[in-house]
């Protein structure tokens, strides 16, 4: 159940918080997460957006996105493992999705490593797959791993 989720614009105070569900949600192997210093840097950027989802006073999840003239790019989503399957992943898709929108987006892009169970989550938003860089990500465990891009249209503009 999420009603007791809210979705609200991070601040640069909340780092810390967005950072405490990156370390949970994001396996080390895949080398995915980023570092607070990477984070800050959207915060500074006028076309980017950190969203957190809070449980309470308790970061549950987070996203961060960014406007690039009428395309919007998800750059990051995570729940904390111990919140996943409340809808809180769908929520903050919605929330992104909303923002970009008023922000003119009339395409809607994301990149993820192939083999992340968060596909499913992204193909349930109408997302689906338009490009693979093959062998692109190099995990700890020495494992190259394919990247695929996704898009969702909005409207007409396919």
């Amino acid at each position: 159940m999420t009603e007791t989720i809210r979705i609200a614009t991070a601040r640069v105070g909340d780092v810390a918080a967005a950072m405490r569900v990156m370390e949970a949600a994001f396996n080390p192997v895949y080398g995915e997460a980023w570092s607070t210093a990477q984070l800050l840097t959207l915060f500074a950027l006028p076309s980017a957006r950190v969203a957190i989802a809070w449980d309470g006073e308790r970061a549950c999840g987070f996203s961060a996105a960014r406007m690039a003239g009428p395309e919007s790019e998800l750059l990051l989503l995570a729940v904390d493992p111990a919140d996943r399957g409340r809808g809180i992943g769908k929520r903050l898709m919605d929330d992104w999705q909303a923002w970009a929108a008023e922000q003119g987006a009339e395409d809607y892009f994301l990149e993820m490593r192939a083999d992340n169970d968060a596909v499913h989550l992204y193909e349930r938003a109408g997302f689906s797959e338009c490009g693979r860089r093959a062998a692109y990500y190099r995990g700890q465990d020495g494992v190259m791993r394919d990247a695929i891009t996704m898009r969702r249209c909005n409207g007409n503009s396919r």
